[in-house]
């Protein structure tokens, strides 16, 4: 049989193949669409209604939960894979407690046997020098975020960030902590969730000018496309801080909605702009707050609050700050 020969057969086939995966996609009938049924077990046609296919095999589990604890309980496979995990969660980790399968304690000589054990492990699991750096890292990152209150998916994206760093051999001569740092700041501007540099700069083990000067390094390195943070999302955190009414919220917004319509948010600080539009608000809605409240909860100093909010009250149309 000839190449030629055995080409045209081949191609015969998968022309067969694929006419015969079309065909089970319509219904033989009508040729209308299949509808699954999950419920019932069955392929249906959407159109004439044939049962196309019945008793079909279920995937799923074949018990049934009805809340998250207690679905967590008789699930019987493990966590899914995390970026936020220096091995992507998928090794072996070797619980503290010295207790076995039925909750009674181990004795001595196997407490001296899951002690070397879980030394062992914690060699493996971070063989070379990449693999202890990841683990420092992420475990700034999660300590940073949790003292922020930033939820798992800036996590998420930090670490993936510091990867691409790391991967791009961007840290030599640069801190573990600062490049982990600028990850977090870099991730939680992506999300529409950011914190300030300040903010950012008190929970770091870095300085505020090693910050500032290895984000903009990675965001450059890397392509990372992050707009200029928008005033209107610091408001909701700031109003809840000091237990303002979602009113206070709106006004706010549209404080700052008219600010951006006569320029005067240009080459302005967002934080100061979303502090001052909360503080007025408050006053306009007859929830007064103190400047140095505000002050407080924003991070930034009482006179840039009294500059931006007499700004703010002259560009809202029918407002003349007093």
């Amino acid at each position: 049989m000839t190449d030629t020969t055995i080409r045209h057969n081949t191609s015969e086939r998968e022309r067969e193949e694929e006419s015969a995966s079309e065909d089970e996609l319509v219904c033989p009938e009508c040729g209308g669409d299949l509808i699954s049924d999950s419920e019932r077990g069955e392929t249906v046609c959407g159109e004439c209604g044939l049962v196309v296919e019945e008793d079909e095999i279920d995937p799923g589990p074949e018990w049934r939960a009805f809340d998250a604890r207690e679905k967590d309980e008789k699930s019987r496979v493990g966590a899914p894979t995390t970026n936020m995990m220096h091995d992507k969660g998928l090794s072996t980790n070797i619980g503290w407690q010295d207790k076995d399968a039925y909750g009674n304690s181990l004795s001595s000589r196997q407490r001296e046997k899951m002690q070397r054990l879980r030394t062992w492990n914690e060699r493996f699991r971070t063989r070379d020098s990449k693999e202890r750096n990841l683990k420092q890292a992420l475990g700034e990152i999660d300590r940073m975020a949790s003292a922020l209150g930033l939820p798992d998916n800036v996590r998420e994206t930090a670490s993936v960030i510091y990867r691409r760093a790391l991967d791009e051999n961007l840290l030599p001569g640069r801190s573990i902590e600062g490049v982990s740092t600028s990850s977090l700041y870099a991730a939680a501007r992506q999300a529409g969730t950011p914190r300030s540099l300040d903010e950012i700069t008190n929970v770091s083990r870095v300085e505020k000018d090693e910050i500032a000067r290895t984000y903009r390094y990675v965001v450059r390195e890397l392509g990372l496309e992050i707009q200029p943070a928008d005033p209107e999302s610091y408001v909701p955190r700031f109003a809840s801080d000091l237990g303002l009414s979602e009113e206070v919220q709106r006004q706010a917004r549209e404080l700052l909605v008219s600010a951006k319509e006569q320029g005067v948010h240009s080459g302005k600080s967002p934080v100061g702009l979303a502090a001052a539009a909360v503080y007025a608000s408050s006053l306009l809605a007859n929830e007064k707050v103190t400047q140095s409240e505000v002050s407080e909860v924003a991070n930034i100093s009482e006179v840039t609050i009294r500059n931006r909010y007499h700004e703010l009250l002259e560009a809202k149309e029918g407002f003349h700050a007093p």
